[in-house]
């Protein structure tokens, strides 16, 4: 097999994780795994990477299913965006994760690009990366001498550097909290057009208020790119945990997520100063939303 000139000698089909591990092993650095292959396979036909073999994960079994366990929602490696964004659960559940998943490419990619293909990529941007830490989720990390669940913000070196060797390890699954109780969750993307564009930002909240829905309890801020890996507010989440939210803490908050961010001038995107312009009213929006999903508060 040869994709333009890639030296692709060999696609293989491991029916277990265990299978897929011996195999890269077996393939000594040589190898890469594929499930969807919208950001794989453009990187072998530029000459980015050139692997001998791929090892394609989808044949897997549960690998392309979204479960629940007593306290987590587990996404498979072979989870599509168009799985995600479909899934009933999600809707009823996750808001801002289907807000995002609808969000990435247009559904042609949607519906073969991977949740976890994304984060593997480690772009500042990555809208499966924002949503994904915003959830506080943790990834399940396997090789040869690794099994272990790391949180997903740990996994961002710098643009497009993961802390995951691809050709000795990978992801089989992404799991966050089946924590629902007075807790919102909502998506923000700012964009030249509605699909198949690098976001000029993006953002995920999550807010979650205590027993009496008098202040918040938890709160996680996502955002890019304004850093080199996907960004996480920790500074402005503490700013917020222990208040009673209104319009004037939320501004503040806004302001604060402001003044840390630093963004850079894009010919593709946008520039530095027109992004840290917006950035107080996507905060803003998303907080709100948030807030008011998690409800039975409204904050106008």
């Amino acid at each position: 097999m040869s994709v333009n000139g890639a030296g692709i000698r060999k696609y293989l089909f491991p029916t277990s994780i265990e299978e897929a591990i011996t195999l890269l092993r077996r393939e000594a650095g040589n190898s890469r795994i594929i499930a969807g292959g919208t950001d794989l396979m453009p990187e072998i036909r530029l000459g980015k990477i050139s692997p001998k073999t791929l090892i394609d994960i989808t044949r897997i079994a549960g690998l392309n299913q979204i479960t629940l366990s007593q306290d987590y929602v587990v996404i498979g490696a072979a989870v599509t965006f168009a799985g995600i964004k479909d899934s009933t659960f999600i809707n009823q559940h996750v808001h801002a994760l289907a807000d995002a998943a609808a969000s990435v490419g247009a559904v042609a990619i949607q519906n073969t690009a991977t949740w976890i293909g994304n984060i593997v990529q480690a772009m500042p941007a990555a809208d499966g990366a924002i949503i994904a830490i915003a959830l506080n989720a943790e990834a399940h990390l396997v090789g040869e001498e690794t099994s272990e669940w790391l949180p997903v913000e740990s996994l961002f070196v710098g643009p497009g550097i993961s802390a995951i060797d691809p050709t000795r390890q990978f992801i089989t699954h992404i799991r966050f909290p089946r924590d629902f109780e007075r807790k919102g969750t909502a998506w923000q993307r700012i964009g030249r057009r509605p699909s198949l564009v690098l976001p000029i930002l993006n953002c995920a909240v999550t807010i979650q208020f205590d027993s009496k829905y008098q202040k918040v309890e938890h709160a996680a801020i996502a955002l890019g790119p304004v850093a080199l890996r996907p960004y996480r507010a920790h500074t402005v989440e503490e700013f917020i945990k222990g208040q009673a939210l209104s319009k004037n803490s939320i501004q503040q908050a806004a302001q604060l997520v402001q003044k840390e961010a630093q963004p850079r001038d894009s010919v593709m995107r946008a520039s530095r100063e027109y992004r840290l312009a917006v950035i107080p009213t996507m905060i803003e929006n998303a907080l709100v939303t948030a807030a008011n999903r998690a409800g039975p508060r409204t904050i106008d």
